[in-house]
Formats: structure tokens, sequence, C-alpha cells
């Protein structure tokens, strides 16, 4: 039979030492809940920053009144894998207009969102009546399609009033003229049709 004597500071030194895990395993979870709650806050917070970003537009209304210019668009025309887009402004008002630039909004090809550009008239004051032009060109690889966005002029570009109308149409394409050799059977000066080489006539 073995004896098996009770210690008390063992076992006390024992108790002390589970109580330090106990305590040490709490604080590691009360910090490892607030880090995955900061972070998550952190997450919200950025994602709700760029949702509303993406949102918000910028709050300009459209422009009111009679239009102050008129704008011709021609037809894209196709040249050496390059399409050039053009027409003409005229100011239709009794104002002078400067500073004036033409919005156009392309599709691209790859993967159908659209982006705008911005074309300088040329020349950029028009007085009553007079017409300036612009255009640009661009692979037929890089958009699908283009059209009319907006007109803007001084000051600082704002967008003003405009009426459109359909300008020159795209010219009929020319297909180089090719030549075609038919050879005919038969030798050289000899009748196609002749009672041995017997021939129908349609």
């Amino acid at each position: 039979m073995f004896n098996d004597p009770f210690h008390p500071e063992e076992a006390l030194t024992q108790h002390k030492d589970s109580r330090k895990r106990k305590l040490l395993a709490a604080v590691c979870a009360i910090a490892i809940t607030a880090v995955l709650f900061v972070g998550y806050a952190v997450l919200r917070k950025y994602h709700a920053q760029r949702v509303a970003a993406d949102a918000t537009l910028p709050a300009t209304d459209p422009p009111k009144g009679p239009a102050l210019a008129h704008v011709v668009v021609d037809e894209p025309t196709l040249e050496k894998g390059m399409t050039t887009v053009g027409g003409v402004v005229k100011n239709i008002s009794s104002q002078q207009l400067s500073g004036l630039s033409v919005m156009l909004e392309f599709r691209r090809r790859k993967d159908g969102k659209t982006e705008q550009t911005v074309l300088p008239v040329n020349p950029a004051q028009l007085q009553p009546q007079q017409e300036g032009a612009y255009a640009a060109k661009f692979s037929v690889d890089d958009f699908a399609s283009v059209r009319l966005a907006g007109v803007q002029a001084d000051p600082q570009s704002t967008m003003i009033v405009y009426s459109s109308s359909q300008g020159k149409k795209r010219p009929p394409e020319r297909l180089p003229p090719q030549t075609i050799v038919v050879k005919r059977p038969g030798k050289p000066g000899e009748f196609i049709n002749t009672p041995d080489n017997p021939a129908r006539i349609p």
C-alpha cells in the first residue's frame, strides 16, 4: 500500500495556474472579438463610402430655354481601318458663343460600356449665324457606335441647349476593279463548236 500524502501548496499552485490560463484565454477571446468587430466596422464604412461614391451623380440640371446652337452630325466615314466622325456647329442665337465644344458618347466594342469625349469646335468663338467644325478619328476596332451627347460653352464649359440634324451621308464604298480571266477549252485558233466537238449553245 502506497502513501499519497496531500500537498496543499502544490494544489494551490495548480489552482492558480488554471485560473491564469482561463484568464489568458478570456483575454485572447475578447481581443480577437474586438479586432473582428473593428475590422467589420471599417469594411462596412468603406463599402458604404464606395457605394455612395458610385451612386453619386453630378448635380447638374439639364439646360432649359431656347436652343443656342444647332449641331449637324455627319455619318461616320471609314478609311483604312479608321472611322472619322464630325460635323458643323452653327450659332443660332443673337449673342456670341465662346469656348464651344461638342460632347460625343462612344460605345466600346470589347465590353459594351460607354465613354465620353469632348471635341473642340474650330473656331471656338462663333458670332450669330457663324459656323464652326469639329472632327475626330478613332480605330474601327475600338468603338462600335457614337452619338451626340451635348454641347458646351463658356463660362466654365456649361452645357447649353442645342438642336441637331443629320448631315452628310456616308459615301458609297467603291470596290477596286478586278479583271477575271476565263480560260476556254480547246487549242488557240480552234473552233469550239465543230462536228467532231459539238457544243450546245444556250
